[in-house]
């Protein structure tokens, strides 16, 4: 990692760190020496950076740092364009457009040698003939997990059963070519997961809720790494 680069690194570092930060974690962090960082940060503060701390007891920035354009390297890029590609090909048209509205954002800001990485980039995503359909909405799914409405639909499971759900939605999760609605289930009174593609009669409900530690996505997530 040229300096350049590990400056700009070290203060997204330090913004997204709600306590102090040792140099010795930073060192770690970056692979290069405590003395190295110790001159980063001078070299930071001298450019008016406003980081605050001493060696010894650890450095904080100020949140409300306005960082100049963020600047990536190739790699970045490239990773960027694939992950824009897949969710092109793999979620909704509406869900496609945001996407490809950021990357010409993201372009927008590239300079003349970025730009002529990326149009050499070779990692791609195109649309495949294993996609599942869904009936369902995914962008109006999306809409009810961010702003923790309840929903009801009807479900087909495996064994080719019916039921009607009442679901806190949670989260969205792929395991291409399926996706999974994962959610706290009424009727079952646990964390469920629902493929999208056996999902009918989806309806929003007026109804929202709480964000209960023992039903949110924290303790979703810790149940699935537990399982």
């Amino acid at each position: 990692m040229i300096r350049a680069e590990r400056l700009n690194d070290i203060v997204h570092y330090l913004r997204r760190m709600h306590q102090a930060v040792t140099a010795e974690t930073l060192a770690k962090t970056f692979e290069v020496s405590p003395r190295t960082i110790y001159r980063d940060i001078q070299s930071l503060i001298d450019t008016g950076v406003p980081i605050n701390g001493e060696a010894g007891v650890g450095y904080v920035i100020d949140k409300h740092y306005h960082l100049p354009p963020i600047m990536f390297d190739a790699d970045e890029i490239e990773a960027i364009a694939l992950g824009i590609g897949m969710v092109s090909n793999w979620t909704d048209q509406a869900f496609a457009n945001k996407a490809q509205s950021a990357f010409k954002k993201i372009q927008a800001t590239l300079p003349p040698l970025l730009l002529h990485e990326l149009h050499q980039i070779s990692t791609f995503s195109e649309p495949s003939h294993y996609k599942i359909p869904w009936e369902v909405s995914f962008t109006e799914v999306r809409e009810c997990i961010r702003r923790k409405h309840k929903i009801q639909f009807n479900y087909l499971d495996l064994q080719d059963r019916t039921t009607q759900r009442t679901i806190w939605p949670l989260a969205l999760v792929s395991f291409s070519p399926v996706w999974l609605l994962a959610g706290w289930c009424e009727l079952r009174q646990t964390f469920r997961n629902f493929r999208l593609d056996r999902i009918s009669g989806f309806e929003t409900l007026k109804q929202s809720f709480p964000n209960k530690r023992d039903k949110n996505l924290k303790a979703y997530l810790a149940q699935v790494e537990h399982d």
